[in-house]
């Protein structure tokens, strides 16, 4: 399969301009795209994670970094697959130093080589650019169980265990949970800071930056999203925290079923392989038009997680954790969250902008969403 960028793409060796803009699509916590590309030839390139998009906050925040790298690799090698290439990867699993002066962290090198693409690379391809994050409403419709023993094969292929509940008062009570988890992870000082970084209130205010949690995709309206995020105190109040919390809880109607994914999680090889491993479900999933949305707060926020583990009796020993909380179900398209263009995930070694994008004139087509 050839794709051809638009004119004025980056002028990059190979095929690098092509996959790499496909390969932008990946998922990121709070959509920060922490990811950043430094190409050396036609074959070869280093993977940096970019620290100041980090999540350092967070309980858990520093390993979900190297899941995020995980999700990208795979995403990588999923867009490169479709377009005749298999990417080798030297991977360098040093913990992440969210105090380093140096702002990018090394994570490999990957090397692209031929390879014959199969119609599984193309199937697969289509379902990556058709994956979207969905907040909507689900409508009610339970996932056919031939899906479900799919995702479970693809789980436990890459020695994790999907698990799910379909019991409507035990989902109803995760769903409660997640949606308090936000509100407690709004009191934490340095977790409410690093939300309001990634906040984009307005259509234009996430056109502009091109990434982070925009009030269309929460489905929120913005003038509120704003009020609630800056004034958190007002959540305390009965009759506007109130309305905060119908208005959150109403993008949860119709959700019938969640699903959780149990591993190993001891260390940045397990947090790489995990988020591998969770972008093959999520493609699984949206092969067969089925939406997902994660609810990452309950895993990093402590109190959450304990609560979580006790109400599905799940087993957290021997370096395995229940890593990923997830609601999935059929609904409504949702809107797309933007991606940063592909000339601000290039570094080229030389002379690099504050941002982390080259300072050579990398240039590519107007704005779209993606």
């Amino acid at each position: 399969m050839t794709a051809h960028p638009g004119a004025g793409a980056p002028s990059l060796p190979g095929p690098w301009p092509a996959i790499l803009d496909e390969a932008r699509r990946y998922p990121s916590p709070h959509n920060s795209q922490p990811i950043v590309v430094r190409v050396h030839d036609d074959r070869r390139a280093e993977i940096f994670y970019d620290l100041d998009r980090g999540l350092p906050a967070e309980n858990f925040g520093i390993p979900f970094a190297h899941v995020c790298a995980g999700v990208y690799l795979e995403s990588l090698a999923t867009v490169a697959a479709a377009h005749g290439w298999a990417v080798r990867e030297t991977l360098r699993l040093a913990e992440m130093d969210f105090s380093s002066p140096d702002r990018r962290h090394l994570l490999g090198t990957v090397e692209l080589e031929p390879t014959p693409v199969t119609d599984a690379a193309v199937e697969q391809l289509a379902a990556f650019r058709a994956r979207r994050t969905s907040r909507r409403p689900y409508d009610r419709r339970p996932v056919d169980a031939r899906v479900t023993e799919e995702v479970a094969a693809v789980a436990a292929a890459a020695g994790q265990e999907f698990g799910r509940t379909g019991d409507q008062a035990l989902v109803d009570d995760l769903i409660r949970i997640n949606q308090e988890t936000l509100f407690d992870d709004l009191r934490d000082d340095a977790v409410h800071a690093e939300i309001l970084t990634w906040i984009r209130t307005s259509k234009r205010q996430a056109a502009a930056t091109r990434d982070g949690l925009s009030a269309e995709t929460m489905l929120i309206p913005g003038p509120l999203l704003r009020i609630a995020m800056r004034h958190r105190w007002l959540w305390d109040l009965p009759v506007i925290g109130g309305v905060f919390r119908r208005v959150y809880l109403n993008t949860m109607r119709g959700v019938r079923e969640l699903g959780w994914l149990t591993g190993p999680f001891d260390g940045p090889a397990d947090h790489v392989e995990a988020g591998r491993v969770f972008l093959r479900i999520w493609l699984a999933f949206t092969r067969h038009g089925v939406d997902l949305h994660p609810f990452g707060t309950v895993i990093t926020n402590p109190r959450s997680h304990a609560a979580f583990v006790e109400r599905t009796g799940i087993q957290e020993t021997g370096g395995r954790m229940a890593w990923m909380l997830f609601r999935y179900g059929t609904g409504r398209t949702p809107p797309r969250a933007w991606r940063r263009r592909l000339d601000a995930m290039l570094v080229d070694g030389r002379s690099d902008t504050p941002d982390g994008s080259s300072s050579a004139a990398l240039r590519l087509p107007p704005a779209v969403a993606s």
